[in-house]
């Protein structure tokens, strides 16, 4: 098949990609314009300094990374390799560096990724330039390498025009045409290309040419240094380009590079130096190279001094030669992949460096190709994540500048953003503060973690103090708070979770056909049920309240869920789908006493047969109209408390007032991880993904297979009876050995699968860890360990759900 007309725009490393892969599967009608020459189109690839280090605490990109190795080093251009396979080692100069270097060499054997640590004489060996008195250890891949970028796009554009892809260099985008909210084609300089898609792999471009869609990115092009220096000549004679592994100093904000008798010094110890992509010039106004912009010496002086301490042999040298070179940053750091949600047709591959670029390029093919990517999960990359503040101008700048100055960092995983903050608070944000919250940060909401207020419950209670790392971003108050909602009753604010409102005389029909459950039912029903995409994979687990005849409020995890719904809607405008999370709050009221402190509140039968479990109903709690539902995430009887935002402060002042005789309190998001790992409830985006299907995940209860059709139902049904790995509870009884996610889990000494959600269960007194292992592992009482930096971590398959197995505090 020759498939739609396709035009790309763009073609450095990840256009060319993009362009070899989905020729590759019979997409030929591809058109692919670029402003400047080719290959070396005078974007970020033609100067990029091609490092690849595969180690990253995203399994997603680590994914797109090998894929990136493994392509490049099949490709060669005239007899010569396009990937330098010299090996990356990272080294460490100090205490905390080394226990970080312990920590990703755990992400790197979780992903699969082949990675050794090394003492201070192997990194000497492997890297005789290094100041062996500095290095304390080492992570060496062996698979890390340079990237001879240029070459690359070289090689692709000779494999897709061998296919029929046409390439047409100084070809300056000036619109993108639409109609109807469809694209129809792109102007250029030369004249219109027609198109039923067009992908914008503009680059730091990228928000110019998006732009002309109606499409909002949020990348920032900032300036990185790269310096080279002159012959350094310890290194003289050297006749190959690259003969030592390649070099990264994290707690210095450095790498290095070979080439020949000379060094590539990279730098983001400099003050972030962001460019507006309106004020890059074309290539042809450039007269070259419009990535590059002039050197600025004195941002380089710590750069070079802490150089040649680290490799004393740059002594003899100097900086003959530097650029400032833009690279695209984001918010979050991950690239911008998907569909525009006005513009059908019109897709984004955007914030891509060499590193990830041949992977994002098969997951654009098989995205546009099959309607889905089956080779990794993109949900971390889907450009329609972010929310509507994230895309602010100011706050993209703020959060790009930031991204850039802690791109080599030691971040903990609870660690908040910066600034600007706060962005988005609850109506209970002043009675928080007041109480002494402890706030974290989730999609720009103000989340409490605990309160200082209830640190007077910690005397007399067994909560044990976990290790240093798991210990940042925690209090013993957490455990305290979580005993307390065993005991008697707490709330939670819940309102950083997103609620849409479906409504519309076709919007049961429409949810039947999306969702793994029934839905269609009485109205008052709650149901848990599951988002699939058409390969059966979990895009989300969702709750659908039945409201009314034609209304449904959902319990969603994101802006994903909400673009997914909106792109199913039916023509015939039956069904609307809207965000109600700003004007709307939640409070989750739970523990054994809840009844005793609603029901004296409410003008509605809150009894157990009154509002039975998973059921709905709106009543009035003293003056507030609330919508209730009866489900809990922390495994105790309560419900979810509705309102509107003007009225939340009351709600929660009229709670607090009758809970507190009863010895009720207000609890985090710590307690309740706790809690909730305690009933087993799995968390979208850490325990399950797009990877993922229902029966792997243990929530293959939410499908209902004898319902009507729903999306990704045929392809499920042929996963069924094929389930190899499943999500599988484990428990540690060291309680200081509390591990945080993303750790490596053995079978002896295999490797079988990694931690999703950790945490302490201070009603079972263990720890907790969740993993994805082999199915024939998943036999309670099985032996495992977990690699946790430098420690080995003692674990035990468990029967889950650890707590209230029987549900009866849930019913009662």
């Amino acid at each position: 098949m020759a498939g739609p007309r396709v035009v790309i725009i763009g073609a450095g490393v990840v256009g060319a990609a993009l362009a070899d892969e989905i020729s590759a599967r019979g997409w030929t009608e591809v058109t692919v314009v670029d402003q400047g020459p080719l290959p070396a189109t005078g974007g970020s690839s033609s100067h990029a300094p091609g490092l690849v280090f595969q180690a990253n605490p995203s399994k997603t990109m680590t994914e797109l990374a090998r894929y990136t190795v493994e392509k490049l080093c099949s490709l060669e251009v005239a007899g010569e390799p396009c990937f330098l396979q010299v090996g990356g080692l990272e080294v460490a100069t100090a205490p905390d560096r080394l226990a970080e270097l312990h920590r990703r060499h755990g992400w790197l054997t979780a992903w699969g990724v082949e990675a050794r640590l090394l003492t201070p004489e192997e990194c000497a060996e492997r890297h005789p330039l290094l100041n062996r008195a500095r290095v304390l250890g080492g992570l060496l891949v062996p698979t890390d390498g340079l990237a001879k970028a240029v070459p690359a796009v070289e090689a692709q554009i000779r494999r897709a025009t061998a296919r029929g892809v046409r390439f047409l260099a100084r070809h300056e985008v000036l619109d993108v045409r639409q109609s109807e909210g469809r694209v129809t084609g792109v102007r250029t300089d030369h004249g219109e290309l027609p198109a039923d898609i067009v992908v914008c792999c503009a680059g730091i471009w990228g928000p110019r040419i998006a732009g002309m869609a109606g499409m909002r990115l949020p990348l920032t092009p900032l300036a990185h240094q790269l310096a080279w220096t002159g012959p350094v000549p310890t290194l003289a004679g050297q006749t190959e380009e690259a003969v030592r592994p390649i070099l990264r100093h994290q707690g210095a904000d450095l790498y290095y590079r070979d080439r020949f008798d000379r060094l590539g010094i990279g730098y983001y110890g400099h003050r972030p130096m962001p460019v507006s992509p309106d004020d890059i010039l074309s290539v042809d106004e450039a007269g070259g190279m419009p990535s590059v912009l002039a050197f600025t010496e004195e941002d380089f002086a710590d750069a070079w001094t802490e150089t040649r301490s680290l490799l004393p042999a740059t002594q003899e040298a100097k900086v003959e030669e530097g650029i400032n070179g833009l690279f695209s940053f984001t918010p979050d750091g991950n690239p911008l992949l998907g569909e525009s949600p006005d513009v059908a047709g019109f897709w984004v591959a955007e914030a891509v460096w060499v590193t990830h670029s041949a992977g994002v390029g098969r997951a654009m093919a098989e995205w546009l190709v099959d309607g889905y990517c089956s080779s990794f999960d993109l949900h971390e990359c889907d450009v329609n994540r972010f929310e509507p503040h994230q895309l602010a101008p100011e706050y993209v700048l703020a959060r790009d500048c930031r991204n850039f100055v802690e791109v080599y960092d030691i971040l903990h995983p609870l660690q908040p953003a910066g600034e600007p903050r706060p962005i988005r608070t609850s109506p209970f944000h002043g009675r928080q503060e007041e109480l002494g919250a402890f706030f974290l940060e989730a999609n720009g909401w103000e989340r409490p973690q605990w309160y200082e207020a209830n640190a007077p419950l910690v005397a007399g209670r067994s909560v044990p103090t976990p290790n240093d790392w798991a210990a940042r971003y925690w209090s013993p108050i957490v455990g305290a708070e979580a005993q307390v909602t065993r005991e008697t009753v707490a709330m939670y604010d819940m309102t950083a979770l997103k609620r849409l409102e479906v409504r519309g005389p076709g919007a049961a029909a429409f949810l039947q056909r999306m969702c793994t459950g029934k839905v269609d039912k009485s109205v008052g029903s709650v149901t848990y049920t599951l988002l699939l995409d058409h390969d059966g994979g979990i895009r989300s687990d969702i709750t659908v309240a039945r409201l009314g005849r034609d209304l449904f409020q959902i319990g969603a995890n994101g802006n994903l869920d909400l673009d997914w719904l909106t792109r199913h809607l039916p023509a015939d405008g039956t069904v609307q789908v809207r965000d109600i999370t700003p004007g709307t709050c939640c409070i989750g009221l739970w523990g054994p006493l809840a009844r005793e402190v609603l029901q004296p509140l409410a003008d509605e039968d809150f009894s157990a047969a009154g509002l039975k479990y998973f059921r709905a109903k709106r009543a009035h709690v003293g003056s507030v109209p609330v919508t209730a539902m009866r489900l809990s995430y922390v495994g105790e009887l309560g419900w979810e408390l509705y309102t509107t935002a003007d009225l939340g402060r009351k709600l929660w002042d009229t709670l607090r007032r009758a809970a507190g005789p009863l010895g009720g309190i207000v609890a985090g998001r710590g307690a309740f991880n706790s809690l909730r790992l305690e009933k087993g409830y799995r968390s979208f985006g850490t325990d399950m993904t797009y990877e993922h299907d229902p029966y792997e995940a243990g929530v293959g209860f939410a499908v209902k297979p004898d319902k009507e059709d729903f999306i990704g139902k045929a392809a499920l049904e042929r996963r069924r009876d094929g389930v190899r790995r499943k999500l599988t509870c484990l428990t540690v009884d060291d309680p200081r050995a509390v591990v945080m996610g993303k750790e490596p889990v053995y079978d002896g000494d295999r490797v079988a699968g990694y931690v999703t959600s950790a945490a302490y269960g201070y009603t079972i007194g263990k720890g907790i860890a969740y993993a994805w292992l082999p199915a024939e592992l998943g036999v309670p009482g099985t032996a495992l360990h977990i690699g946790y930096f430098d420690q080995t971590v003692e674990a035990v398959v468990a029967e889950e759900p650890l707590f209230d197995p029987a549900m009866t505090r849930l019913r009662g």
